[in-house]
């Protein structure tokens, strides 16, 4: 321990020694770390090498996809999200308190579930289709035109809706925390709302900005279920494809390493556009923005402006799963509650795994000071940048072969086969849970031990309780709120996730959002509703917690 740690928990001299904190977290960080470095691994070193025929194929395609899909999603998202925030900040007009809450709902709803109420609802058969065959007294498709419904187009559309609150969020609360005064000066020198907002409002909010597009992208290229849906090729529909048909590890690793690049690309970026924009605020001259009122036209357009993202991220997905749930009556199906049960307690252990091993990890690297520890902790947080996809094929592989030398061993010594262990049941699932949303854990673990002051564990020293007594007694009890919050999040993301759970789900095992696709790949809308709407109600919960954690 450090002088000042030692200090901190009851003095004397330093120990250099190996304490079980700081080896901890060494393991904790070693195991998140693991499948990424198990991915590179295989892609350096495949068995069979199919790199020079990806990048004469598929690979173009594949990246070009995915790119377009980043920039297009992040433009939509970035227009739609600052541009709502900036409305319902800065003026007020019909409905602004509702919608200011509302626009939040579409975190609650996965893309790929937007994705099958969108085809519903435009397709062929589907209401609006019919409607206008009935006005206008259209016989077949042969009499009207019609923009196709399963197109890159519709990706963006769909992807932009579930995930623009990401860069709403962040906007709206850098708007909020701006002082009035420039903008009263931008006014009093005869700029109009336009002006103020690409002159004003817009340099002071771009980084929050930027730091939102850059989850909308990373969040973009980890999709799945909304690709397929709509047969756009992109590279994590590659990494499927070439492990799992045609059965190339090495092939599909490379394509994983693609995106491991193009997420740390990403992120670097990010990074430094902030750090070349240092905005502050003066306390002294702080004055809170004042909304102007816009009535008539101008009012009802920015109501319609901000109604329609909710519109299409939450209320027509939601509309048309209702209206299928009601119809079909199919809640108590063994199969749907199965998942739900399954969904339930993968979800839940992994998000008390993941938070006990943030808690561990951050207070392991505060408490014992020691710089491996505290240079490992940063870099867990590749976990939740890294696809599911990624991660599924970094976890599997080793697992798989970790089982069957296992089973061998303990078949060779007793003659009894224990099976496989890992991967032949949900722990693969928990584990790539724990990887994948690591970060969140860790991150609000260490703002949380950051708020408490260092005069209480002292006191809980000099009352005879040592490290592990001043975590469980001081430390805990002061961050109820943020390791309940941390749980909340774990375990929704864990509900939502579909490419890993795809990858690592034990043979005939299901879980809410796996069978959302599989009834969905099938045409099969109608039974994949009730599932859908289960989703959407635990994103709810944490959406609540969260809109009441931003008031």
């Amino acid at each position: 321990m450090s002088d000042k740690t030692s200090q901190l928990f009851g003095g004397g001299k330093p120990v250099r020694r190996v304490d079980p904190w700081s080896a901890g977290s060494v393991i904790i960080a070693t195991i998140v770390l693991m499948p990424i470095l198990a991915v590179i691994w295989f892609a350096f070193f495949p068995s069979e090498n199919i790199w020079p025929h990806l990048l004469s194929t598929t690979l173009p395609r594949y990246a070009g996809n995915s790119i377009v899909l980043m920039l297009s999603v992040g433009l939509v998202t970035a227009a739609v999200g600052s541009g709502a925030a900036w409305l319902v900040v800065m003026y007020e007009f019909p409905g602004r308190r509702w919608l200011e809450w509302v626009l939040l709902l579409p975190l609650a709803v996965p893309a790929y579930v937007g994705a099958f109420a969108l085809v519903d609802f435009l397709e062929y058969a589907g209401p609006v289709q019919t409607g206008l065959r009935a006005i206008f007294g259209w016989e077949t498709a042969k009499d009207y035109w019609f923009p196709a419904i399963r197109s890159r187009g519709a990706a963006v559309l769909v992807l932009s809706g579930a995930l623009f609150p990401y860069v709403y969020i962040l906007s709206r609360a850098a708007f909020r925390e701006q002082s009035g005064a420039p903008y009263e000066v931008a006014r009093a020198l005869g700029a109009g709302p336009v002006a103020r907002f690409f002159k004003v409002g817009l340099p002071l909010a771009r980084p929050a900005i930027v730091a939102g597009v850059a989850v909308v992208m990373m969040e973009t290229v980890n999709d799945f279920g909304t690709v397929d849906y709509f047969a756009v090729q992109t590279l994590t529909t590659g990494i499927f494809t070439v492990w799992l048909q045609a059965g190339n590890l090495g092939g599909a690793a490379q394509i994983a390493t693609c995106v491991l690049a193009l997420i740390i690309l990403l992120v670097t970026l990010e990074k430094l556009s902030r750090r070349r924009i240092k905005v502050s605020a003066s306390a002294r001259g702080f004055r809170p923005v004042v909304r102007v009122p816009l009535s008539g036209f101008r009012g009802w357009g920015a109501t319609l402006a901000c109604f329609a993202p909710f519109f299409i991220g939450f209320l027509m997905p939601v509309s048309v799963l209702m209206s299928h749930a009601l119809d079909v009556g199919e809640w108590t199906r063994p199969g749907l509650l199965k998942a739900l049960w399954h969904t339930v307690t993968v979800g839940g252990i992994a998000a008390i795994l993941t938070v006990i091993g943030g808690v561990f990890m951050v207070y392991g690297v505060r408490l014992s000071q020691r710089r491996i520890p505290a240079l490992l902790m940063p870099v867990t947080a590749i976990g939740y940048a890294a696809p599911g996809a990624v991660l599924g094929l970094g976890i599997l592989v080793p697992l798989a072969a970790f089982d069957n030398w296992f089973a061998d061993g303990i078949l060779a010594l007793t003659g009894w086969d224990p099976g496989l262990l890992l991967t032949g049941t949900a722990a693969a699932l928990v584990l790539a849970y724990v990887v994948r949303f690591f970060a969140i854990a860790q991150g609000t673990a260490d703002a949380a031990f950051g708020r408490i002051s260092p005069s209480l564990p002292m006191a809980a020293r000099s009352l005879g309780q040592g490290a592990g007594g001043a975590l469980k007694r001081v430390y805990i009890p002061l961050m109820r709120a943020s390791v309940g919050s941390a749980l909340l999040l774990v375990f929704v993301d864990a509900v939502k996730e579909l490419p890993a759970t795809l990858l690592l789900r034990p043979f005939n095992y299901n879980t809410l959002a796996t069978l959302v696709h599989e009834k969905a790949s099938l045409e099969k809308i109608a039974e994949a509703s009730t599932a859908s709407l289960m989703i959407t109600a635990v994103g709810l919960v944490a959406v609540i917690f969260l809109a009441r954690a931003n008031r």
